[in-house]
């Protein structure tokens, strides 16, 4: 299937890619693998929960969070390739969750990302994983995901 027939199924509309916060890109090609920096849950420039997961963000607004730095990785694949139909495979995800001292369920948090990118390209969408519970990320974000996707060359 068609990747963009794929999101209007879903309902999921790729926003602009955020300006990145620092002295990076927003993604790195390397022969045929692109790099996505980290993405923060910013919708309209905003974060859509602050916080530390298990304090001030429940799991389902931590799921949701991962969830939308996926959509926003997807709207950074977009932006260098031009069309997401370009991208062969999600090789690999890295989630961090902002976690509580008592919170362990750091990867059914990244479970929101990782659902994203399956529903998306069905079996190029299964990757390679992990999921690190973190202090603190920036702007009081509650979760970051980055990844390596490899593109048609």
């Amino acid at each position: 299937m068609n990747i963009e027939d794929k999101l209007k199924e879903l309902d999921i509309l790729l926003p602009e890619i955020a300006t990145p916060l620092g002295s990076y890109r927003p993604c790195v090609v390397s022969g045929n693998h692109i790099y996505v920096s980290g993405q923060l849950p910013l919708k309209e420039g905003e974060l859509l929960s602050k916080g530390i997961v298990g304090d001030d963000v429940s799991l389902e607004e931590a799921v949701e969070a991962a969830r939308l730095c996926a959509i926003n990785s997807l709207a950074v694949l977009k932006n260098e390739t031009g069309d997401l139909n370009k991208i062969k495979k999600i090789v690999k995800v890295t989630g961090y969750v902002a976690s509580s001292g008592n919170f362990y369920k750091q990867a059914d948090v990244i479970n929101g990302a990782s659902n994203l990118y399956f529903d998306v390209f069905g079996e190029k969408g299964a990757h390679a994983r992990a999921a690190v519970g973190v202090y603190k990320l920036p702007i009081n974000a509650p979760v970051e995901v980055d990844l390596i996707a490899e593109i048609a060359t």
